[in-house]
């Protein structure tokens, strides 16, 4: 017997078997939890974010209405939980804006000069983490999880050429973000 489509999964549960849902989450867990990690940027907050998504397809699985793949209308319920929870994180980090710049100094004046990929890399999730979020998204969706643009214009409801704007944006921003931190 194939394996059932996704949409046979949100038929099936429409109809009152709750294994239809469950399916679509063992399905899609993972793939949702690194979007919403890449997006939140810790895995406390990307495993609240999974169980809010989870929460919210469940109680609007029943108006799905197909016009977008499932996993299209999904990763966009993901990506408006991920923002929720950043706008969420910088409102309280705003609010501790003193005790939030002395943590970070004390982190950036005692590197491990052993490990310069690790150190790298923080360098590139921070710079990330600095776009604006139209910028963020479309670079992690199309530099992490590789989306052709036209799929990331379904989800964002956006225009092509205005993505591809974005992810050139996002790309300098960064690019001069590194190099920046790179020379201090």
């Amino acid at each position: 017997m194939p394996p059932k489509t996704d949409f046979d999964l949100v038929e099936a549960f429409r109809n009152g078997d709750i294994s239809g849902f469950n399916e679509l989450v063992s399905r899609y867990r993972e793939r949702i939890y690194w979007v919403a990690r890449r997006i939140v940027g810790t895995h406390d907050e990307a495993d609240d974010v999974v169980q809010d998504v989870f929460v919210r397809m469940f109680k609007a699985l029943k108006g799905f209405r197909g016009e977008s793949g499932f996993y299209t209308w999904l990763y966009r319920i993901t990506m408006n939980v991920s923002l929720n929870a950043v706008r969420t994180r910088r409102f309280r980090e705003f609010v501790r804006y003193d005790e939030t710049a002395e943590t970070r100094s004390e982190e950036v004046e005692q590197p491990d000069a052993g490990l310069l990929r690790e150190e790298y890399q923080t360098i590139l999730e921070r710079a990330i983490q600095r776009l604006p979020a139209k910028q963020k998204l479309v670079f992690m969706m199309r530099y992490y999880d590789e989306m052709p643009y036209d799929q990331i214009a379904a989800i964002m409801k956006k225009s092509v050429g205005g993505l591809k704007a974005n992810y050139f944006h996002a790309m300098q921003k960064i690019q001069d973000y590194v190099r920046k931190e790179m020379r201090s």
